[in-house]
């Protein structure tokens, strides 16, 4: 009876740990790199460390204190609007065949780490000919 009561108070004591733990990965996660601070932490971009994209740093401020915290810009992103500012896309317009571009817009859905983000953006891409990718998908069949 003894062990039952022990093995039921270790049990006790290790979920009420966990779960402290787990509040406080929140807590860091939520306000900034886990130093209190009175004020907003103020977040720069993110700076990779080779080349203009993959693994690198930003840097924060609250205060006098500052703050470096690992970050990643993906290497497929659009360079002209930033990592941290994240878009929702309409549909890619119509074929322009004066300037051979297509058209999109995208709208601001969130600004990561208080980064300064346009509402909207216009990006453009070149036309690919239907001609040829119809092409290339006849003469993939063809060889079966």
């Amino acid at each position: 009876m003894q062990h039952r009561g022990f093995l039921l108070l270790s049990l006790f004591a290790l979920l009420a740990l966990t779960s402290a733990v787990a509040k406080k990965k929140d807590k860091v996660k939520k306000d900034g790199p886990g130093i209190e601070c009175a004020e907003e932490w103020a977040w720069g971009p993110c700076t990779p460390s080779s080349k203009d994209c993959g693994v690198g740093f930003r840097e924060g401020s609250c205060g006098a204190q500052t703050q470096r915290i690992r970050c990643r810009i993906p290497c497929n992103w659009k360079k002209e609007f930033g990592a941290d500012c994240k878009y929702k896309f309409e549909n890619w317009g119509a074929c322009d065949g004066g300037t051979g571009t297509k058209v999109r817009q995208g709208t601001l859905k969130k600004a990561r780490y208080n980064a300064q983000c346009q509402e909207t953006i216009r990006v453009t891409k070149p036309c690919t000919p239907k001609t040829k990718a119809k092409a290339k998908a006849k003469k993939g069949k063809g060889k079966d």
